[in-house]
C-alpha cells in the first residue's frame, strides 16, 4: 500500500530566517506549499499587526494547514484548531527550512510549548 505524500501549506515564524521562539512576537513568516511531499512554493510574508487572534485568523486567510513553532498561547492553538489548522509547538530554534524537512520526514521533535500563557 502506497502511503500518500504530505500535501498542504505550513507557516513557521520566523527571525533571520529561524524559528522565532515566540509566536506572537513574530515579524516574519515563511509559508511553504507543499504538494506531494514536494515544495512548490516558498515566501517570506509580514503579518498583520499583532494583536488577540489576529495571526491565527490572518494565517487561515492564507490556506495555512499547519503551524510549526515554538512557544504559543494556548487561545492561539484554539483559533487554529477551530480552523482546522494543525499546531506543532515546542520546536527546537533551528533553521526553518530544516525544521520543514524534519516535519516532512515525520521526525520534527518538540521540546515541549515554553509559552505561559
Amino acid at each position: 500500500m502506497k502511503k500518500e505524500r504530505y500535501t498542504g501549506k505550513i507557516a513557521i515564524p520566523v527571525e533571520n530566517g529561524k524559528l522565532s521562539v515566540h509566536f506572537g512576537q513574530s515579524h516574519n513568516f515563511f509559508l511553504y506549499e507543499i504538494r506531494e511531499g514536494v515544495l512548490k512554493k516558498k515566501e517570506e510574508v509580514v503579518p498583520p499587526e499583532h494583536g488577540p487572534e489576529v495571526y491565527p485568523r490572518w494565517l487561515a486567510g492564507q490556506g495555512v494547514t499547519d503551524v510549526i513553532t515554538g512557544g504559543i498561547g494556548r487561545k492561539a492553538i484554539d483559533v487554529f484548531l477551530e480552523k482546522g489548522i494543525n499546531v506543532f509547538d515546542g520546536a527546537p530554534v533551528k533553521e526553518a527550512d530544516d525544521l520543514l524537512a524534519a516535519f516532512l520526514a515525520g521526525h520534527l521533535e518538540s521540546l515541549g510549548n515554553y509559552c505561559d500563557h
